[in-house]
């Protein structure tokens, strides 16, 4: 349970930052946070990432809907997985309502982040972007660390030492 209130947690900080955006900044507009790197700029996606597949909005309904379905499918089923796959879980469920909300009600998501990292204009992101891309990490992290246990296990059960 306490893993669906850290997706829930993120779903309305996601929610909150987006409505602040919309309420105070005029489209387009940006405010400096660290001159040089990090700004909040008001901005529309209507697709995905990096704005692909812009207007298929029935696709993403789709994508979205199957993702949170087997998300809350996974947290159900692993209840016996350790916490670096359970925070994976809610940090990718929060995420993928997170801008599943804005698709629904505005036909688009809401982004404001702003960086240039290395002096690179990166595409501007939000809350819920944030949180999957933190939770997919998470997810892969966990799955090196299983793969290297199973591996571990098969050397010692064979009575031989893997580097």
């Amino acid at each position: 349970m306490f893993y669906y209130f850290i997706a829930i947690l993120i779903i309305v900080f996601d929610q909150l930052t987006k409505w602040l955006v919309i309420k105070h900044m005029e489209l387009g507009e940006s405010i400096p946070i660290i001159e040089g790197f990090l700004y909040f700029t008001s901005h529309r996606n209507r697709g995905a990432a990096w704005g692909i597949l812009e207007g298929q909005m029935w696709f993403f309904y789709i994508i979205t809907v199957i993702v949170i379905i087997g998300i809350i499918f996974y947290m159900q089923k692993s209840k016996d997985e350790g916490a670096l796959f359970k925070w994976a879980l809610s940090l990718m469920l929060g995420g993928a309502i997170g801008n599943f909300i804005d698709r629904v009600l505005r036909q688009e998501v809401v982004d404001f982040i702003h960086t240039y990292p290395f002096g690179y204009n990166f595409p501007i992101f939000n809350i819920a972007d944030s949180s999957l891309v933190i939770g997919v990490a998470l997810l892969i992290i966990h799955m090196f660390r299983e793969e290297k246990k199973e591996k571990e296990k098969v050397n010692a059960d064979s009575g031989t030492h893997g580097s």
